[in-house]
């Protein structure tokens, strides 16, 4: 809406207003809040919106803002806003003398939103409302600038016909100075010679906006802090490589806790098992059973040659297949594969076959030292051939856990613990894992319904691991005891064939020992050189080699 008020004439000696000046504002006026729905005028150039003035509020200046581009707006325009109600009438401006001379009279016309053509508005009066309001200044433009807009910006003296805000940046000003026009002399007034020439009018402020990119962002350095949660998805952290159900520190922290707790438990059990021997009871049971039994009359004394042979290549075969073993549980992809000539389609990795063969020589050579123990008699010594066999084996495990070792001849005869072991070992887990290896191997036959159900393939996977963690702690154990009971004595028994009568008659003799060095070459050697590789030629020799 646009309301008008009735022009005052200027007595004789009157002249207009200065251009540019501010008419005073009617505080009796009514009035309405800036933001309409009308839609902004042509040739109004669309503002780049900031930060809101108030937390949560909307992006400033607000949606309706515009660059003013109507005929007779100025590039120093005052800024609108749709939060500050403005007045809708002016009272007529006051007359101010400009030296026009005397007689000659002009009129002022009343402020109605824009200055009229040929007419100038007045400047406020003092204490009028226009003066009382002032614009809220926010950040500024340019890093290290003062707050925008500037301090001098005012607020409109009058509401427009259009309700559309016109907002001039502080580099626009400068800007509209070259393309300024002269304000035309009012109506009726005769300029007098000597007068001073009229205050220039600024260019529209539209055609200031066109030299100015608007669409392109304000030069600054980003200084504003994400905040404690800001809106960027972190990166994933890397998991860690893990050995079955822990990552290596973690099993690194198992090992050394484990460790100590077995250390701890140990030595609690050993301090338990001395007090425990030196009672009387225990004393007497000792006696009667020192930890060994007489061995019948005609058993062979001493190790002969080919068990010292028969005894490495069994150590170098079981390493090899528990290596082997261990990789056909956790291979999932395997990279080469090996048929048999009469069945191409029959495929296994080749670490299983290698497993497989492994398997093969060892019970070969298992076979051929179980018959020569029956041969040459060597059998007594690890087949119990007296019950005394049992407490014996309890005494000799007194003896092991307090830590007083038996004092037994190994080349002459065993004690009960070993001969117990030895048994088991040969006569019960190799058969075990033989039968379950072979229940899993393709050998087997697979379409025979019958043996499927009276020998299930579960129940052989079930028993064949854990006969093979045996085998592993067996080795364990028994290279302890080897290395703590006279390791020079023992190492010339199993790998020298050498020994006597009298234990110490050997224990000062190094050539089991290098014997034992040359053998750990092998077997290492052989650890390494069990690879794809090196397999692949040597299983061609038996049937075909195919990668993935």
């Amino acid at each position: 809406m646009t309301t008008s008020a009735s022009p005052t004439s200027a007595s004789s000696g009157e002249a207009p207003a200065a251009v540019g000046t501010t008419p005073p504002i009617d505080t009796a006026a009514t009035t309405a809040p800036a933001a309409t729905s009308v839609p902004p005028p042509s040739g109004s150039a669309p503002m780049r919106r900031g930060l809101p003035r108030v937390h949560g509020g909307e992006p400033w200046p607000p949606a309706s803002a515009s660059i003013a581009g109507s005929t007779g707006a100025t590039a120093s325009a005052p800024l609108i806003t749709a939060a500050e109600p403005v007045a809708t009438t002016a009272p007529p401006a006051t007359p101010v003398t400009s030296g026009t001379p005397s007689g000659t009279s002009a009129s002022a016309p009343a402020a109605t939103g824009t200055p009229s053509t040929g007419s100038a508005p007045a400047a406020p009066s003092p204490g009028s409302r226009a003066a009382e309001i002032t614009v809220r200044r926010g950040l500024p433009r340019t890093r290290g600038g003062d707050p925008w807009p500037p301090a001098d910006v005012v607020p409109a003296r009058a509401v427009t016909t259009e309700p559309p805000v016109s907002l001039t940046a502080p580099d626009l000003t400068a800007s509209a100075s070259p393309t300024a026009q002269t304000a035309p002399a009012p109506a009726g007034a005769t300029p007098a010679p000597g007068d001073a020439p009229a205050a220039p009018i600024p260019a529209p402020a539209d055609a200031v906006a066109a030299r100015v990119d608007l669409s392109r962002p304000l030069p600054f350095t980003r200084t504003v802090w994400p905040g404690r949660a800001p809106r960027t998805t972190p990166a994933a952290a890397v998991e860690p490589r893990r050995i079955g159900p822990f990552t290596r520190a973690q099993w690194a922290g198992a090992v050394v806790v484990g460790g100590i707790g077995i250390l701890y438990g140990a030595a609690m059990l050993v301090l338990a098992m001395r007090w425990f021997a030196s009672t009387e009871p225990m004393q007497a049971f000792l006696t009667a059973f020192p930890g060994e039994y007489h061995l019948p009359e005609g058993a062979p004394v001493g190790l002969p040659a080919w068990l010292g042979w028969q005894h490495f290549f069994n150590v170098f075969l079981m390493v090899l297949i528990i290596r082997t073993g261990l990789r056909v549980r956790t291979e999932k992809r395997p990279t080469a594969f090996w048929a048999p000539r009469t069945d191409r389609k029959r495929k296994i990795s080749l670490n299983l076959w290698f497993h497989q063969s492994l398997d093969i020589l060892w019970i070969v050579n298992g076979l051929v030292f179980v018959v020569l123990l029956w041969v040459t008699g060597q059998w007594m010594r690890i087949v119990p051939t007296s019950w005394e066999v049992f407490p014996n084996a309890l005494s000799a495990g007194i003896q092991y856990l307090t830590l007083d070792w038996p004092t037994e001849n190994g080349w002459v005869n065993y004690n009960s613990l070993q001969q117990l072991a030895y048994f088991a070992t040969v006569f019960l887990a190799a058969p075990l894992a033989i039968l379950t290896g072979v229940r899993m191997s393709g050998v087997w036959p697979k379409n025979n319904k019958a043996l499927n159900e009276a020998y299930p393939v579960e129940w052989a996977r079930a028993v064949h691991f854990p006969v093979m963690l045996y085998f592993v702690l067996f080795i364990f154990v028994h290279v302890v005891l080897v290395f703590s009971t006279g390791a020079l004595r023992n190492l010339n028994h199993m790998y020298a064939a050498q020994g006597s009568v009298d234990p110490n008659a050997y224990a000062d003799n190094w050539t089991g020992f290098w014997i034992f060095v040359a053998s750990l070459v092998v077997i290492a050697g052989a650890w390494v050189a069990a690879r794809p590789l090196v397999l692949a030629p040597i299983a061609r020799l038996f049937g075909s080699v195919s990668g993935r």
